[in-house]
């Protein structure tokens, strides 16, 4: 029913906003990972509310709690995977579910009310229900626990605020420092650009609305041959996960859409072998050609809407079918962008690491 995602690394997700708990069950992660528990919850922390001034006020801790499928096997405090289902959860504690009684019946424009109420015929109007963001801790703390998996093979992953409405990075990421992106509220690794980023952000929460942007992701240290011919080409999979984050309207890869102003004998990435490796020279492929990874670096951009919820009347109607005005309340982001990094970040590393897992299975050096 939509909640699973993954064919090896397969995680499955539950909860609502307003809910006693959401959390995650993985299964398929490898047997014997020595867990960095700090970790996983560094992921949930750059994702929570209540960062800075520019995200929802809604305060939660998000701590979580694994409930099965780890084991400290000598008592050394350091536990690993047993390769069983992972049972991850985080609990609700700052719910003001009061704050949305006066929706119950009416459809916010732009937002999952009125689809979900066509497709199920009742809905938690609560947050948002199942539509809310905050189904995202699952993907984060899955994605935490996949990144430690990559790590051990030398892949890496670096999302990063690129633009917020009118206000684009021009540089390119290899002209960028990435190291610098969780030094400022905005994480965007140009300092001068994150202060004008956060400048309109604040601006736009002042006039009680919200502004979109784009978060921008490199994947570095793939190796070559991850993603599969037809269907379930690599990039296909990471539009797919991308496209499955809330408030998300646009996904593209290496020259994406700028690409099609260039002739193919200027747009065709050359090839070249250097010590006992094949590389290209330019990497407009975006580091996957034929739905298959080339192992050059991949990158991409994720275009996220404004806010729906925005602090003004908008003209809906009710479930009666009755014109209405809905006033916004309640704690909201005035932009995505910020909390969004870590779930681009988390996404990209559930897809990289089960297409990983599966090229081990069809290789048969790995089974001898």
């Amino acid at each position: 029913m939509g909640n699973t995602y993954g064919k090896i690394f397969k995680i499955t997700t539950y909860g609502e906003s307003h809910g006693k708990a959401v959390g995650v069950t993985i299964d398929g992660c490898p047997a014997g990972l020595a867990l960095d528990l700090k970790e996983i919850q560094y992921e949930l922390d750059r994702r929570k509310p209540g960062q800075s001034k520019i995200v929802t006020q809604r305060r939660e801790p998000d701590e979580f709690q694994i409930l099965s499928g780890i084991f400290d096997k000598d008592d050394s405090g350091i536990f690993y995977t047993t390769g069983t289902p992972i049972q991850l959860v985080v609990f609700n504690t700052d719910q003001k579910s009061k704050d949305y009684s006066h929706i119950a019946t009416s459809f916010r424009p732009s937002h999952a009310d009125f689809t979900y109420f066509a497709k199920y015929g009742v809905r938690d109007y609560r947050g948002g229900g199942r539509s809310s963001a905050r189904e995202t801790i699952a993907r984060v703390a899955a994605g935490a626990i996949a990144k430690q998996i990559l790590t051990k093979i030398g892949v890496s992953i670096h999302a990063y605020v690129s633009q917020v409405g009118k206000l684009k990075l021009e540089k390119n990421y290899t002209q960028l420092d990435l190291s610098q992106t969780e030094t400022n509220d905005v994480r965007c690794p140009d300092a001068e650009m994150a202060q004008k980023m956060y400048d309109l952000i604040d601006d736009t929460r002042k006039k009680a609305d919200t502004i979109g942007g784009i978060v921008s992701c490199v994947i570095k240290g793939v190796p070559a041959g991850l993603g599969e011919p037809v269907f379930d080409k690599f990039h296909a999979e990471l539009g797919k996960a991308m496209l499955s984050i809330n408030a998300v309207k646009g996904f593209e890869y290496g020259s994406g859409f700028e690409g099609i102003s260039l002739y193919g004998s200027q747009h065709n990435d050359a090839f070249y072998a250097e010590s006992g490796k094949v590389h290209t020279k330019t990497n407009l492929s975006g580091g996957v050609q034929g739905g298959i990874t080339n192992g050059e670096d991949i990158y991409f951009n994720v275009a996220f809407k404004p806010v729906a919820t925005i602090m003004q009347d908008q003209e809906s109607v009710n479930e009666a079918l009755e014109p209405i005005l809905v006033s916004g309340k309640g704690r909201h982001d005035p932009c995505v962008l910020p909390r969004a990094v870590p779930i681009v970040d988390a996404m990209a590393a559930l897809v990289t690491v089960d297409f990983w897992l599966r090229n081990k299975l069809i290789k048969l050096e790995n089974l001898l």
